[in-house]
């Protein structure tokens, strides 16, 4: 049996019952760690879970498959993740492979950033396509992620924005060597995404002759943004107010998620919203 398990996104102890059991019983115990983190750390979890965990990057899962699965159809291997285990594509993949060598699945759900994030008040129900905003450099600065974020604006639809992690990505250097070397670890906060939306957002402005008035169904310097750190930590931090000023804002250490609000909200959403937005704002 191949299980894919989810842990949540707090600490050791957000593992369901059902999950904590079934890692007690495998022969082996993965740790994917590149889609997204826990605070808490890896040697945390071996204390808690009573377990080794093997740690699986992103060059074992998409090149290594094979070897993850090894076994599976006579032994019990368990694949952990944090979050829901649905919520990246390459679980997904993983699945499919397993099955298409008639191994035996199986799925313990999470809670995820995707359901987590109504901890800031902002209905569930009200939230559109999700989008990713990845690092930019000197040479690629994609942002087809704005054209999906006007989309959810015109249907009067939030949108979550998940943040770029790196981890153990090769340098340009290496990918052209035998031996790969890594950058250093980086993980996207508010501020970097907060600079990078402000950026396409005047080159919109610019390109489409926009006189930069505001509107509920186009991002602006002065529209509501939401700020979210370490959600379901008890160092959980939220922040709303003004893309403008949230560039300069500091919620600490990661991981970190923006919401872009609609600009029709509902009188309990606006409510819950003013708590944070009434925080003292720690700035650069």
């Amino acid at each position: 049996m191949f299980y894919i398990i989810g842990l949540g996104l707090g600490d050791p102890e957000d593992i369901t019952v059902k999950g904590l059991n079934v890692i007690k019983q495998c022969d082996r115990v993965y740790l994917e760690s590149y889609t997204s983190i826990l605070c808490c750390g890896q040697e945390k979890l071996e204390e808690f879970y009573g377990r080794k965990l093997i740690l699986a990057d992103r060059e074992m899962v998409e090149q290594r498959a094979d070897e993850i699965l090894d076994g599976a159809d006579s032994g019990a291997i368990a694949f952990l993740v944090v979050g829901d285990p649905f919520g990246a594509t390459t679980h997904t993949d993983l699945l499919l492979r397993a099955k298409e060598k008639g191994i035996q699945t199986s799925v313990v759900h999470n809670a995820s950033i995707m359901n987590a994030v109504g901890c800031c008040g902002l209905q569930l129900y009200h939230f559109g396509e999700t989008v990713s905003i990845p690092y930019w450099d000197d040479n690629w600065k994609p942002d087809s992620f704005y054209d999906k974020i006007t989309a959810n604006l015109e249907h009067g639809l939030h949108t979550l924005c998940l943040l770029d992690i790196k981890v153990k990505e090769p340098t340009l250097e290496s990918l052209m060597k035998k031996k790969r070397e890594y950058m250093p670890p980086r993980f996207m906060s508010v501020s970097e995404a907060a600079r990078q939306l402000l950026e396409v957002v005047e080159k919109k402005a610019s390109r489409d002759g926009d006189t930069g008035s505001s509107s509920e169904h186009k991002l602006n310097a002065n529209s509501l943004i939401v700020g979210l750190a370490r959600v379901g930590h008890e160092s959980q931090k939220i922040v709303a107010c003004p893309l403008r000023e949230m560039e300069h804002i500091d919620l600490g250490p990661p991981l970190h998620s923006l919401i872009i609000p609609n600009g029709r909200l509902h009188p309990l959403e606006t409510e819950f919203l003013q708590q944070f937005a009434e925080l003292e704002l720690q700035k650069d």
